[in-house]
């Protein structure tokens, strides 16, 4: 069984027990949380689609880890003008553990 969730703009496929990173979302570590956005539900033969989104589906997760990732460098330049910018950014997230999908 997994299921089509949307958080943070992004759209992911989670099942029970996955790990995975999203756009930061407000908590603490070991908080559970509840995600309601859930687009599509797959049980083997049966499959649910919102539109667009499942009224009674849920995914249930913990929060595992809240950190930054890796800096993403930004440079920009123009020939023959003495510009030059650099700038970094560091992304937070959220690293959520998938504890239960229903439906």
């Amino acid at each position: 069984m997994y299921a089509i969730v949307r958080t943070g703009g992004k759209q992911y496929q989670v099942s029970s027990g996955d790990q995975l990173r999203v756009e930061k979302i407000e908590g603490n570590v070991g908080d559970t949380i509840e995600l309601s956005d859930v687009l599509m539900v797959v049980d083997g033969e049966n499959i649910q689609v919102g539109q667009p989104v499942l009224e009674n589906a849920k995914v249930v997760a913990k929060i595992s880890e809240q950190g930054k990732a890796k800096k993403v460098l930004v440079f920009k330049k123009k020939k023959r003008k003495g510009y030059k910018v650099k700038n970094g950014h560091r992304q937070l997230y959220t690293a959520l553990q998938i504890q239960e999908v229903s439906a």
